[in-house]
């Protein structure tokens, strides 16, 4: 297989985040999770690997993601935010039209029959 360069790089909490996420998106993007905290050395890590990619950063709309947002938001100021509607609260439960129309927005290629959907 080959090793393919992305140059996106999708920013969730949990995997259960990721996983839905990865269904919905049609092109190639790394998509990595917090697992809700971030170490010092974990984020040391993440600035440098992420320096040349277009960072998104996908939270919950509830207190930890805001935390976690606050954080990305110093660290990655570049970084593009991207929200879920409050009333889903968790990326993980928000329905796949909402999450498809939220990627596409941010110019990440989305399956279309996900946004047929809604």
């Amino acid at each position: 297989m080959k090793d393919l360069y992305v140059d996106k790089v999708l920013i969730v909490e949990g995997k259960s985040d990721k996983n839905k996420v990865k269904n919905i998106v049609k092109e190639p993007l790394e998509i990595i999770c917090t697992n809700g905290t971030i170490s010092h050395s974990k984020l040391d890590e993440w600035i440098e690997f992420l320096e040349d990619k277009d960072v998104y950063i996908l939270v919950d709309a509830d207190e930890a993601g805001e935390k976690l947002r606050k954080l990305f938001k110093r660290e990655f100021p570049n970084a593009e935010h991207l929200y879920i509607d409050r009333m889903y609260r968790e990326v993980a439960t928000a329905p796949v039209h909402h999450l498809a129309t939220v990627l596409l927005s941010a110019n990440i290629d989305v399956h279309t029959e996900y946004l047929e959907m809604g």
